[in-house]
């Protein structure tokens, strides 16, 4: 199995046959990519594609974000 990220794998095929292989639209596709979102395709054994998307888990403020926030208490902290 074979892990890329969706905009390099649009690049190599394409945002038509991108969404014909993850059976998506181009609209979505494209939108996927606009929004900079952590998607990746995978190349399974029987040569078709599954699509999974890195997310972080929900209520978890990213670190870079909670070390900007101003000294209070983490039950206080809104991401």
């Amino acid at each position: 199995m074979q892990r890329i990220p969706l905009k390099e794998f649009v690049e190599k095929v394409g945002q038509m046959r991108a969404a014909a292989a993850l059976g998506l639209t181009q609209g979505g596709i494209s939108k996927a990519i606009s929004a900079d979102r952590a998607v990746y395709v995978i190349e399974l054994s029987n040569g078709s594609f599954r699509a999974e998307e890195i997310k972080p888990f929900p209520g978890q403020v990213p670190r870079l974000a909670a070390e900007s926030l101003p000294d209070q208490p983490a039950a206080q902290r809104r991401p």
